[in-house]
């Protein structure tokens, strides 16, 4: 579907005759202006394309007249479309809604940010070498690491550490295969920063189409790079911006349970983890990934931004994440087993992830390398059911709260959500976690046969 198909029929734009410029106030020169595509103004282009289909048209009062107006509402804290019923009674609708902002369609960010051949190779590479591990079908019977920041809030330092995990990716490519966590979004148990999609200057003006702008061009350069990602799935528009990008995909404890994830895993194209509920019952993720083996339909939006009903055929490359809670700790040998036991019952495969970091190490990073450790040791005795791990990783460790001064007084590669390890423990971390393979081969056999 063209851009020019799209219904926008007084949807954001609202023309007074009356403010139109006259024809002396034209512009004549520079036809080749590019417009700035940032935030609100993205709009313009989709805009344009729909009234203004051809270039000459473009030099006309109904047309400076759009780009003024997008330009202003793309600076202003307020909402282009301002909702006069916000707490009007009389109403039957948006009692409680302040407004709306025009959000950029996803394949015009696509086209804007497009994905290299070189990035398109490491996302296809990642999944395909995912899906292998997830399954128990890898040769080298390699382990799945998940690491990285417990939330993205600076791509700079992103791309710094990108670069670090690269080098350990390569040195451990026959025991690991790591996936660099990127997570954009951060679903909150009561509220806080939401993510670099959400609010990326960190200031709560919520400039999304900044977010995604921003998110999706780290995406790129990080794939670019040869790095395999994987982020959390948290609602069913993102994904259309984004999800081309990854190689894994995960649900959190908290939206394990939700029918819409579980939906909207059962369409995605790479394999999906779900964590268990943050009680540490493991009871919502096996249901999670036995009803995302199904075909569902589900609302979401078409790539040019229409809404629409998506079905899907099902995904079977999912998997249970155990990431501990609030009953304890279920990483030990004991837990592993009775979550193996448990997928065998529900006629699910016997394989695992397990996160190093939330209830398994009691909300203390200082923990995650003793976790860690606790699953070399089992990984080195023989067990095949952890196929993966997750760990939360950064340059610098710990985490830090938002200075009155805003990002610019934030400290350089450290966490902003969940405290994580610093770079030296990680290369420690991964390094026992690829002997721990090595050992697991002897005794089971490269191929994992006993």
């Amino acid at each position: 579907m063209s851009l020019r198909s799209l219904d926008c029929s007084g949807t954001f734009i609202h023309f007074r005759s009356s403010k139109l410029p006259s024809s002396s106030q034209h512009p004549t020169k520079n036809k080749k202006k590019r417009y700035n595509l940032d935030n609100c103004n993205i709009f313009l282009s989709v805009a344009s394309a729909f009234f203004f289909p051809d270039q000459a048209s473009r030099h006309n009062p109904l047309f400076n007249c759009v780009s003024r107006q997008l330009s202003v509402a793309a600076t202003m804290s307020s909402f282009f479309i301002e909702n006069k019923n916000v707490g009007n009674k009389a109403e039957s609708e948006d009692w409680r809604i302040r407004g709306y902002n025009p959000l950029t369609p996803p394949d015009l960010l696509q086209h804007e940010i497009a994905q290299t051949a070189k990035s398109k190779q490491t996302v296809i590479e990642g999944r395909e070498e995912a899906v292998a591990i997830v399954n128990g079908t890898d040769e080298k019977q390699r382990l799945l690491v998940i690491i990285g920041p417990c939330s993205i809030h600076d791509p700079k330092a992103a791309l710094e550490y990108c670069d670090l995990l690269l080098q350990a990716k390569e040195k451990h490519k026959d025991e690991l295969l790591i996936v660099m966590r990127s997570y954009l979004e951060k679903p909150r148990t009561t509220v806080g920063w939401k993510g670099l999609i959400n609010d990326p200057d960190i200031d709560n003006s919520f400039k999304i189409n900044k977010g995604l702008r921003l998110s999706r061009q780290l995406f790129v350069d990080l794939t670019d790079k040869g790095m395999p990602i994987a982020s959390e799935m948290l609602d069913t528009i993102s994904p259309q911006f984004l999800a081309d990008l990854l190689s894994v995909g995960a649900v959190g404890a908290r939206t394990t349970e939700s029918q819409l994830h579980r939906e909207l895993a059962s369409g995605l194209s790479f394999p999906v983890g779900f964590k268990n509920g943050t009680d540490g019952s493991l009871g919502v993720s096996i249901d999670a990934i036995g009803a995302v083996r199904h075909p569902h339909h589900f609302l979401s939006v078409t790539k040019p931004g229409v809404v629409a009903i998506v079905g899907t055929v099902g995904n079977e490359d999912c998997f249970t994440i155990l990431r501990g809670g609030t009953r304890g700790t279920n990483y030990d040998a004991k837990s592993i087993a009775e979550a193996k036991a448990a997928l065998e019952k529900a006629g699910l495969p016997q394989r695992l992830m397990v996160d190093c970091s939330h209830g398994n190490s009691l909300k203390n990073h200082k923990n995650q390398p003793k976790v860690a450790a606790d699953l070399a040791g089992q990984i080195a005795g023989g067990e095949a059911g952890i196929m993966g791990v997750m760990i939360e990783s950064n340059i610098n460790e710990g985490n830090q709260k938002v200075p009155k001064e805003g990002k610019e007084g934030l400290k350089y590669g450290v966490s902003i959500t969940d405290a994580c390890i610093h770079w030296d423990d990680t290369v420690a971390v991964l390094d026992q976690l690829a002997d721990a393979i090595k050992q697991r081969r002897e005794v089971l056999g490269r191929n994992g046969q006993a």
